[in-house]
């Protein structure tokens, strides 16, 4: 992988980062139309409302390439929220996805949340290692029907 750098999200990042959402969701993991949308729905607030003081979004970039994002959105007073956590395929196993993760939780730190949570899915073992490695703890699992498939949904949550 030659250089990779962050950059911040910008609006006219949203149709990409839908459309590998969806894109890679439905190949990999069977995910319908609804998951894409619902992406769309989280970044169309994100653009309409964010505090860019509390909250930020980050594009990684391989020259003029995007390869991955990560958002830190605000939850609560205190607490901020990991969200749109995505490495194309290429872009896995090269610890590019553990330099997204410190750099979001840094963030968040600095911008005086005093935890973060995440929401995800049990199938998603190399992100789950990552939280994991990380300090995360997982506070909350339970089966669900999402998205047209039956899923094991999780929470992971860590203080800052």
């Amino acid at each position: 992988m030659s250089e990779v750098t962050l950059r911040p999200f910008l609006a006219s990042d949203a149709a990409w980062l839908v459309k590998q959402h969806q894109t890679l969701y439905a190949r990999d993991e069977g995910f319908d139309e609804t998951f894409g949308a619902l992406v769309a729905d989280i970044l169309a607030e994100f653009v309409a409302q964010n505090d860019p003081a509390r909250e930020r979004g980050w594009i990684a970039m391989e020259g003029e390439r995007r390869i991955g994002s990560i958002f830190c959105v605000r939850a609560g007073p205190r607490t901020a929220k990991l969200r749109l956590f995505l490495l194309t395929p290429e872009s896995r196993g090269k610890g590019l996805g553990k330099r997204l993760l410190k750099t979001c939780m840094a963030f968040a730190r600095a911008a005086g949340y005093d935890d973060m949570q995440l929401w995800t899915h049990e199938s998603h073992r190399a992100a789950c290692a990552l939280y994991a490695a990380a300090g995360w703890r997982l506070v909350d699992s339970r089966p669900v029907h999402s998205f047209g498939v039956d899923l094991v949904e999780q929470s992971w949550r860590i203080d800052l």
